[in-house]
C-alpha cells in the first residue's frame, strides 16, 4: 500500500488499489535487487502463526534483475 510501516491491505479491492496507486508513483530504474524483498515478507507472513492473514507480493520489474540467483533461492526457500 506504500505504507513501509504498516503496509497491510484489506482484501482484494485494498490489493488492487495499491496496485493502481504504485503504477503511478513507481519509477523503475536498477540495480534491482528482490529477495531482500521476499524475505521481509516471508518474515512477517511466518509471524502470523494462525492463519488469519494472508500476503501477496507483487513484483513490479522492468525485466532487470540484479541478484537472480538470490531471488529464485529466496522464492524457493519460502514457498
Amino acid at each position: 500500500n506504500g505504507d513501509a510501516d504498516n503496509p497491510a491491505c484489506s482484501g482484494i479491492e485494498g490489493v488492487l488499489e495499491a496496485y493502481h496507486r504504485s503504477l503511478r508513483s513507481v519509477q523503475l530504474y536498477g540495480p534491482t535487487n528482490f529477495a531482500p524483498v521476499v524475505n521481509h515478507v516471508a518474515r512477517s507472513a511466518a509471524a502470523v502463526l494462525d492463519g488469519s492473514q494472508y500476503f501477496v507480493l507483487l513484483i513490479i520489474t522492468d525485466g532487470v534483475i540484479s541478484d537472480m540467483a538470490q531471488t529464485k533461492e529466496a522464492i524457493v526457500n519460502v514457498s
